[in-house]
């Protein structure tokens, strides 16, 4: 039984490509549950070495900063490559240089000579080559290995003894010549116990000085306190007393300006009072000039009575020229009928 995998894939318009890949099964090796260090040496079954970093031959080892070292054979090719690429370029450059006879005049006609360096400066010659050649100090180095002894176990480390200087002495202590206790304790212990109550007396007096500092610092935070507030009420009665004074400023520029305006309508009062006292009379005077003013009867007698009285004649004056109609028709037949 074999397992095979098949894709197809092809453009719009072209014809249709298969590609196929078949492989045989094959059982699974057992891995073992910790890795091998000898794995390195082991070969497989068509006889190659497995697949290694440290005993590939392609692997640069040693300093990669260095310029790698070619094999001998390699190197005598390079420089045999090199020589006969330096003795190309000058064939070429020889060939390059020898003008024929009809040039050579001209050619040293136009070729001016090069002018004398100025003050500071001197002529050098320089490499014109298109290829260069690198000088190097650093000798060629080649990196060799080597096997050495497997290390052996560092024996144990003698324990250390000092050198020993100086003489061996003995004395003779004869009996009452050591410490008395009874004798000697006195003052010791007198020093032991004026050591502790001194001790003592300084805990003591370290502690009231603590507590001594600690009123004190009490007392010196209930007077800031004390200086804070203190501090506000002055700051809040000089913003009372200034926003009093802004306050009355106010006042004060409102009251000048009711006194200003009440002025002003005083006087134009008084102006409009002085101005309009004689104005009716002189109003009147100037329209009855004008002929503006009339006498009530003859306006009455010219809008109300000479009307009527026209009116009453030309109705009389209608009756008239009807009677006088008639009478002239009557006449007029009259006259017919004789």
């Amino acid at each position: 039984m074999s397992k095979a995998q098949t894709a197809t894939s092809a453009p719009p318009g072209a014809k249709a490509s298969t590609y196929s890949f078949q492989q045989p099964p094959k059982p699974v090796g057992n891995d073992g549950k910790y890795r091998d260090p000898f794995a390195a040496q082991k070969s497989d079954a068509n006889g190659k070495q497995q697949g290694n970093l440290m005993s590939d031959r392609r692997v640069v080892r040693g300093n990669t900063y260095a310029a790698q070292v070619l094999p001998l054979s390699a190197q005598a090719e390079l420089q045999r490559a090199e020589q006969q690429a330096a003795s190309e370029r000058k064939r070429q450059l020889q060939a390059s240089k020898k003008p024929s006879s009809a040039d050579a005049g001209a050619l040293t006609q136009k070729r001016s000579a090069t002018p004398e360096p100025v003050d500071g400066r001197k002529h050098m010659d320089m490499q014109t080559e298109q290829f260069l050649e690198e000088l190097k100090d650093k000798a060629d180095e080649v990196t060799q290995e080597t096997q050495t002894d497997p290390m052996l176990d560092r024996p144990p480390t003698p324990k250390y003894v000092p050198f020993k200087t100086g003489r061996d002495q003995e004395t003779q202590i004869q009996e009452g010549e050591l410490f008395i206790f009874d004798a000697e304790v006195d003052p010791i212990l007198d020093v032991l116990v004026g050591k502790t109550l001194e001790q003592a007396m300084l805990e003591v007096m370290q502690e009231e000085e603590v507590e001594a500092m600690r009123r004190q610092q009490v007392d010196f935070e209930q007077r800031r306190k004390e200086e804070v507030l203190e501090m506000q009420r002055l700051e809040a009665a000089e913003k009372r007393k200034f926003e009093e004074k802004e306050r009355r400023k106010k006042q004060e520029v409102a009251r000048i300006r009711r006194e200003r305006e009440t002025r002003e309508k005083l006087c134009a009062r008084m102006f409009a009072k002085s101005y309009l006292s004689n104005l009716e009379n002189r109003v009147f005077a100037r329209l009855e000039d004008e002929g503006w003013f009339f006498d009530a009867v003859e306006r009455e007698v010219e809008l109300d009575f000479l009307p009527w009285v026209l009116d009453q004649m030309d109705k009389e004056l209608d009756k008239h020229r009807r009677a006088r109609r008639v009478t002239d028709e009557l006449i007029r037949a009259a006259i017919e009928q004789a």
